[in-house]
């Protein structure tokens, strides 16, 4: 799930590889879900023609500066991506498109051509995203809602030790905040967590001016270098708990502690107990496990937590059930989107609602009371 490393890496590639070049084509997909409060026709009219200026981001949204309004803004959700052909625009998604992938992707939601013959395209597989077209993207939500940007737009120590204070609520779930900070999401949160050895849980008031500056600087540390690499997870130190997000509980371990997975902040959230202790007279209760993964493979890179497994196989018969009897039948499952999960991008299961439709549920049949009637009938007949 894109974060502010991914978004950033998104920002550089458009700004080393389009700045200054005219766009001669633009295709917009007609999908109003993600292509917001515009139609598709206005907003190929109002961008073809105009140059690229500059690339901007804040958070996790992203727009192209024009020579003139109204600018495209992407707000990436949980899987939109840019793509430029021919470039290595990041390693969170595929690398470089080829000429033996689909171009531009059927996921394609905005596409233009510049005056070089460079190609960009904009995908949402899933459909969270939003694409916009907007005279000053950041006058408006969501941008204008957003707290400073962690990157670009740093607090001071004292201002954040002193917003933190004010907080009655979890860290973890103030972290993942974007009115308070913009851009850490769910693994980021994680790591600057246990970077910093506090729990996820600890109430943000209580935190100790120590715990607020080791804070402070893991934040800097984590999200400085995830950009400096690109958001090339392979090139994240060994001594990240990220590279061992996705494993079970019970097999995940970091520098040889174990890692144990809770719910905070109402995210699938991996600590380390040894390390990240709560402190004070909290009462947090710690058994809400995560939800099993899907048994699709997933990367350390996909970062959609909680997704359930679905259930395979027949139910195991209950002990003393005669030979032969039948096993219940497993429940029918859920129909899939338009958009489904088997593209080229490895994005499995989501923290949000999707797009699954709900299968009806048939409501049981009534019994016939076959006692009753046959009184009845018994009645007329006398």
């Amino acid at each position: 799930m894109p974060e502010l490393p991914e978004v950033e890496a998104a920002r550089k590639a458009v700004e080393d590889n389009c700045i200054g070049k005219k766009i001669l084509k633009c295709l917009v997909a007609d999908d109003s879900k993600v292509i917001d409060g515009v139609s598709r026709s206005d907003f190929e009219a109002s961008v073809t023609g105009k140059t690229i200026v500059a690339a901007r981001r804040k958070g996790k949204n992203m727009w192209l500066h024009l020579d003139s309004p109204p600018f495209p803004s992407f707000q990436f959700g949980m899987a939109g991506a840019v793509y430029i052909k021919g470039v290595a625009v990041t390693e969170y998604k595929r690398s470089a498109v080829n000429d033996k992938d689909e171009w531009p992707s059927k996921y394609s939601k905005f596409f233009i051509e510049l005056d070089d013959g460079l190609e960009l395209s904009f995908t949402d597989k899933r459909r969270f995203a939003k694409v916009r077209l907007l005279k000053d993207p950041t006058s408006v939500p969501p941008i204008s809602e957003l707290g400073p940007d962690a990157l670009s737009e740093p607090m001071t120590l004292e201002e954040f030790t002193k917003s933190l204070h004010k907080k009655k609520t979890e860290i973890k779930a103030l972290l993942l905040d974007q009115s308070f900070i913009s851009g850490i999401g769910n693994w980021i949160a994680d790591e600057v967590l246990y970077q910093a050895r506090i729990h996820p849980r600890q109430v943000a008031s209580s935190l100790s001016e120590e715990n607020c500056s080791a804070l402070y600087k893991c934040i800097k540390e984590v999200i400085e270098k995830a950009v400096e690499v690109g958001a090339d997870s392979s090139q994240f130190p060994t001594s990240w708990i990220f590279h061992s997000r996705e494993k079970k509980p019970g097999k995940a371990f970091v520098d040889g502690k174990a890692i144990d997975f809770i719910s905070a902040g109402g995210r699938t959230t991996a600590y380390v107990p040894e390390l990240q202790k709560l402190s004070g007279s909290q009462d947090v209760k710690e058994t809400a496990k995560p939800k099993r993964q899907t048994s699709k493979k997933k990367g350390v890179d996909d970062n959609d937590d909680d997704i359930e497994k679905p259930t395979n196989g027949e139910a195991e018969p209950k002990k003393g059930a005669k030979a032969g009897a039948k096993a219940r039948k497993p429940p029918p499952k859920k129909k899939k989107t338009e958009e489904s999960d088997d593209a080229d991008d490895g994005d499995a299961g989501s923290d949000e609602d999707d797009d699954n439709g709900q299968v009806e549920k048939k409501q049981p049949k009534k019994r016939v009371q076959s006692n009753q009637n046959s009184r009845s009938t018994k009645r007329k007949a006398k």
